[in-house]
């Protein structure tokens, strides 16, 4: 057997992998944000789901309690009207929002999320 042949990668298989694997840099740096600012929303529910007396508040007090929540968490895409409550033995607290981001030229990165919490077992 001959052994004076060399192995390994091309230059040309050596960028290609360069730019698959930037490409899913690229798409995990756009997507971390989003999340992380997901699992704040979620940690600001958890925190108005804990508040003592919750289920005898009113929805603006609610939404008041759950809006400071989000401005500590640093949550920016959820708005007022993302935040709906039912009352039907105690309240729901539901937030559904939608996030937009650019990833390049005219490709965007939709996340949708949608979270309901149920505040009767609030403290």
């Amino acid at each position: 057997m001959r052994k004076d042949r060399q192995s390994g990668l091309t230059l040309i298989s050596f960028f290609i992998v360069l730019v698959v694997l930037g490409f899913f840099a690229l798409i995990g740096m756009k997507l971390f944000p989003i999340y992380s600012e997901y699992y704040g929303v979620v940690r600001s529910m958890k925190t108005v789901q804990g508040t003592p007396g919750v289920q005898k508040m009113t929805p603006d007090r609610i939404w008041d309690l759950f809006s400071r929540s989000l401005y500590i968490n640093y949550s920016e895409n959820v708005k007022r009207q993302h935040f709906s409550l039912t009352r039907k033995d105690g309240y729901k607290m539901r937030v559904s929002y939608e996030v937009r981001k650019p990833l390049i030229f005219n490709l965007d990165v939709v996340a949708k999320f949608d979270r309901t919490v149920d505040l009767r077992s609030g403290g």
